[in-house]
């Protein structure tokens, strides 16, 4: 699925920023799931450009055990396990725009640093209730991998955050959930939502509005 100039490219970056070795959990099934053999296929290509990249791959219902540990609800789902897990989810395809969210959660899981700012990581040190992040995306949404990667910087720099960015496209029942009208759309514990990109200290604020945390600006 990849040009041999990009994996060029890929293996030139792998080798720059890959610090720890990254576990790349992929759940797929056989049928009802279009994008499963693609996703795993991509998956697998992106593992054979390093060495610090390894992929298990499970079924979703026959090794349910497995999703439930992973919290995995549906399919084609990649988990990104670092040294240890910090709750990064894609469920999809991670292709077009997307391609870029993944490798920089990669990044992410492998180095266990993001760029956040001092005071967003003080912000969420305080936070005593579990967050779920979901961000719904598009494969064609030029501005989702700002959102998506910033909801993953989050949970990399706070146990208490897991995020999930999710192709809307492949779970229509999530677009009428959620009433996906516009991409990106962030829900927060299903509590708070937000359409669009926003900046690092606005989302913190979210994240602290949709927990009850004290403090936020609203």
């Amino acid at each position: 699925m990849l040009r041999e100039d990009h994996k060029r490219r890929l293996r030139e970056e792998f080798n720059k920023k890959l610090e720890n070795p990254v576990k790349l959990v992929v759940f797929t099934q056989e049928v009802e799931c279009p994008f499963c053999a693609q996703t795993r296929s991509l998956i697998e290509e992106l593992a054979s450009l390093s060495d610090k990249i390894i992929v298990e791959v499970y079924d979703f219902v026959k090794d349910s055990e497995k999703a439930k540990f992973y919290m995995i609800d549906k399919v084609p789902a990649v988990a990104v396990v670092g040294s240890r897990d910090y709750g990064l989810r894609f469920y999809g395809l991670p292709y077009g725009y997307e391609f870029q969210t993944l490798l920089e959660a990669i990044f992410y899981a492998s180095t266990g640093r993001t760029d956040l700012s001092e005071e967003s990581r003080r912000r969420l040190k305080a936070l005593k209730t579990p967050v779920r992040i979901q961000v719904f995306v598009t494969l064609t949404c030029p501005y989702c991998p700002q959102v998506a990667s910033l909801a993953y910087k989050l949970a990399v720099e706070s146990d208490m955050v897991r995020a999930e960015v999710v192709d809307i496209s492949e779970f229509p029942h999530l677009a009428y959930r959620y009433a996906v009208m516009g991409v990106p759309k962030t829900v927060i514990n299903d509590k708070v939502e937000f359409v669009g990109a926003v900046p690092e200290k606005l989302f913190i604020e979210y994240v602290m509005l949709a927990t009850g945390s004290p403090g936020y600006i609203f």
